[in-house]
């Protein structure tokens, strides 16, 4: 039998072109006075979400970005926190609000997103934008789902009339990436850990994008995948010490077009997104003050 080998979607060269984008469109906002800044806040001392601000904070400083770190007790009221939102929403030389999730449990996730101006809304998380990406008008979008999308553009990967498997529906990211996808034509169906003959759908679809991230739970093994589908892992997650995706990259690749590794994939691309997303919230802003 013909064994064929797919191509890597290598996710840290193509962050680089997003961000080589991003430090020219910051030079441009910078010759028009816009210093584009984002402001992180995170609360308590997990040790992966500070890894993640202060890997954020790197990448904002690589493409000229500025970055303001509000980094507040584990114990903070959810008032104290909305008067921190309030301030920044006012502060007219911030323009992105990332808060860095997730958040201790005397704190709700939805209430503290909602209150983030939608303008300032770089995660795409606010109501206001989920509710504009599924009219199609959305300009602040998930960073992951996005990332997603920039990867098929990179490889210039036509995604109309494709049949979709999305293995996740998580405010974060299946849902946006499923309205993301559908603008562009493609047939998408949702599993989930309810979904019946998930090995059906998978084999039965184009493209499989999975973002389960429990080893124990869930595996996409090869003979899920048909010959020369497109294999998007999102997930990352720590097993047997090694850091994996929802599939072994090395067996997915040989029945593969193509197929994202982890890690290498699509964690550099939602922190390039974000930048993109910085920018173009700074860019919004001298839209207003027009």
């Amino acid at each position: 039998m013909f064994s064929m080998s797919g191509i890597k979607i290598d996710g840290l060269a193509i962050a680089q072109s997003v961000k080589e984008r991003v430090k020219l469109a910051v030079v441009e906002l910078k010759n028009q006075e816009i210093n584009p800044c984002l402001a992180t806040i995170l609360v308590g001392d997990n040790p992966a979400s500070s890894t993640y601000v202060r890997n954020k904070h790197r990448a904002c400083e690589e493409v000229g970005i500025l970055t303001k770190d509000h980094k507040l007790a584990k114990d903070i009221t959810q008032q104290e926190l909305n008067e921190i939102i309030a301030d920044l929403n006012e502060d007219v030389t911030v323009h992105g609000i990332l808060v860095q999730l997730p958040l201790p449990p005397q704190l709700d996730e939805f209430t503290i997103t909602s209150r983030i101006s939608p303008l300032k809304d770089v995660d795409g998380l606010t109501p206001h934008n989920v509710g504009l990406l599924a009219m199609k008008k959305a300009a602040l979008v998930a960073c992951t789902p996005s990332g997603i999308m920039e990867m098929f553009d990179y490889h210039a990967i036509d995604l109309e009339g494709k049949n979709v498997v999305l293995i996740n529906r998580s405010n974060l990211v299946g849902k946006p990436l499923y309205h993301l996808l559908l603008e562009r034509n493609a047939t998408v169906i949702t599993c989930h850990s309810k979904t019946k003959n998930l090995k059906k759908f998978c084999l039965e679809s184009d493209i499989i994008i999975t973002a389960v991230g429990d080893r124990n739970r869930f595996v996409l093994t090869p003979d899920m995948v048909s010959e020369g589908a497109i294999v998007i892992d999102v997930a990352i997650s720590r097993y047997k010490e090694k850091l994996v995706g929802d599939a072994d990259y090395e067996e997915i690749i040989k029945k593969a077009s193509y197929a994202t590794p982890v890690p290498g994939g699509v964690g550099p691309m939602t922190v390039a997104m974000l930048l993109k997303n910085t920018v173009t919230a700074a860019s919004l802003s001298r839209e207003i003050a027009r």
